[in-house]
């Protein structure tokens, strides 16, 4: 992932923070560890920058959880379906295991895409 430092992506995909792209944003790396899923830092350790803006900021990734669980949805869908050629009934119990099993990524994913909606990389903070 080197190779896209500098970029949003980088930053939605190693969970690092938007501004240095040095420092993680969440507690625990390890999204399947439940009961910390969601906990992040206040502050980013390296730069020093306020990740929850205002308080309930996180609240709009909401909605961009919803469109990226549409996507996991369709994806799952098109693999048992046409690749598989599973009927449509186990086609849909496929989308539901998908959606169960990729949860925490999904939320995760929702989170670090909204918050890059609003800060923008810093080669001066690295």
């Amino acid at each position: 992932m080197a190779f896209l430092k500098g970029t949003k992506l980088y930053s939605i995909f190693t969970g690092k923070c938007p501004v240095c792209h040095q420092g993680k944003m969440y507690l625990n790396s390890n999204a399947y560890k439940v009961s910390e899923t969601l906990k992040m830092h206040d502050r980013c350790p390296h730069c020093d920058v306020k990740f929850k803006i205002e308080p309930s900021f996180f609240y709009g990734a909401m909605y961009v959880s919803y469109a990226v669980g549409i996507a996991f949805a369709v994806a799952a869908f098109v693999i048992a379906y046409f690749f598989i050629e599973m009927s449509r009934f186990h086609s849909f119990l496929i989308i539901i295991g998908t959606l169960i099993v990729f949860l925490p990524i999904i939320l995760r994913l929702s989170r670090n895409i909204w918050i890059n909606f609003f800060f923008k990389y810093d080669k001066t903070k690295v």
